[in-house]
């Protein structure tokens, strides 16, 4: 069984740790931990994630991403080859869930909005 993690992407993971589960079949509760834990093992194993997937994990636009990144707020990526830019997927992981304890915590601040009328260039028409 092949589980083309390149071109399956998270799907194919989630494919081999459901294919792990069931060969150490266990009952009940046991059964969802070893599974959580078992997926977890697979993703901490330095499982790295290119752009197409990183935009079907984050829904944001890689201009935003970019600049999250370079302020700190993203997780950094890195080349594998001059022309091959990838993700940790732990870490990507990561940031997700701590956006989500954030968000229950309390709502985050909203960028604020630039005054166009003020802008030089292309001036606002009223």
């Amino acid at each position: 069984m092949g589980y083309g993690l390149r071109t399956g992407g998270l799907d194919s993971l989630k494919d081999l740790a459901e294919d792990i589960y069931a060969f150490g079949s266990k009952s009940g509760s046991d059964a969802q931990t070893f599974h959580d834990d078992t997926l977890r093992q697979l993703i901490a194993n330095n499982r790295t994630v290119r752009r197409p997937e990183l935009r079907k994990l984050v829904p944001l636009s890689d201009t935003t991403i970019y600049e999250l990144e370079r302020r700190g707020e993203f997780p950094k990526r890195f080349y594998l080859t001059p022309k091959c830019v990838v993700w940790p997927l732990k870490d990507v992981l990561d940031w997700i869930e701590e956006r989500r304890r954030a968000s229950e915590d309390e709502r985050p601040e909203n960028t604020p909005v630039p005054d166009v009328r003020q802008r030089t260039s292309r001036p606002v028409r009223h």
